[in-house]
Parts: structure tokens; C-alpha cells; sequence
């Protein structure tokens, strides 16, 4: 099971150096799949990944408008838009919001653990889960066509 979020976020976490793979890891994936990172894509990713929390839209579109003056909510969702398809980030629905991938590249569902009171939130990938939620889908006979899983609850932090 990989993971990241609160429990790395409040340790001895590098969050610098955390940035610097997820950008050096979207470089190789775009680059072998001939997809276009473009700085503009590349500085949307940079800023989805700056904490261990989601982040809205017009987040992005406020700090991205710090060096971009001519960026507009269709640039944003645009960008957000390619980088959810090459499987860089996700998007928590209960939040209406964007965080980076820790498996970018490798297939598997959204599972998060979502603190409500830091809104620090993990990605968790636990294949038994992926697992049981096909199988319950196939034995309603249901087509299903994608799979995002949110706890919300206390992070151990907050917990504490």
C-alpha cells in the first residue's frame, strides 16, 4: 500500500523534494506517451502539489495569475483537465478539488483519507479495496466506469 499525506506531512517529510519528483515524474510520463507538458501544465501541477491539502480551481488560478496575468478559469480547468487524464492528479469530489498522485503512472482508483478539521488528505492505494469494490460491482451487474473512495474524518494529528 502506498500512501502520502498527513501522517508524512507532519514528520520528516521534504516537501520541496516531494515536488521535485512529482514534477520529474510527470516529465518522464508525458514525455513517453508524447503528451505535451507544457510550462503552463507543469506550474498547475507544481501548484496542485505544494501541500498535502486539495486545492480548488480558483486557487490555482490565483497563484498561477502571480506569473501568468493572462490566466482565465478556461486555462486552469483546461490544465487541470490534461493533467487528471495522464493520471497526475485526482480530483476529490466531496471537495471540488485537485491533489497530486502518488501512483501517477500506474493505473488504480482514487482512495483518500480526508481530515475535516486540517483538510490534510491521504491517497491511500490498497489493492484488496480496488479489489472488493470490482467485485461488488460485478455481482450487481453494474458497468462501473470509475471508482473514487473519501473517508473523512481525524487525521492522527488532529486526533490527538
Amino acid at each position: 500500500m502506498a500512501a502520502r499525506g498527513a501522517a508524512q506531512a507532519h514528520q520528516t517529510h521534504n516537501h520541496r523534494e516531494c515536488i521535485e519528483d512529482a514534477l520529474k515524474r510527470a516529465r518522464e510520463i508525458c514525455a513517453g506517451r508524447g503528451a505535451q507538458l507544457t510550462p503552463l501544465r507543469e506550474k498547475v501541477l507544481q501548484i496542485v502539489w505544494r501541500s498535502h491539502k486539495p486545492v480548488g480551481a480558483y486557487d490555482v488560478l490565483d497563484e498561477l495569475a502571480r506569473s501568468h496575468k493572462s490566466a482565465r478559469p478556461p486555462t486552469v480547468y483546461r490544465a487541470l483537465d490534461f493533467l487528471m487524464g495522464e493520471g497526475l492528479i485526482h480530483k476529490i469530489e466531496s471537495l471540488n478539488a485537485y491533489l497530486g498522485c502518488v501512483e501517477a503512472g500506474a493505473p488504480h482508483s482514487g482512495q483518500f483519507l480526508i481530515c475535516r478539521q486540517c483538510g490534510a488528505t491521504e491517497e491511500i492505494v490498497d489493492a484488496k479495496l480496488e479489489t472488493a469494490l470490482d467485485q461488488a460491482a460485478k455481482q450487481a451487474h453494474f458497468a462501473g466506469e470509475r471508482k473514487v473512495v473519501e473517508i473523512s474524518g481525524l487525521c492522527a494529528r488532529c486526533a490527538a
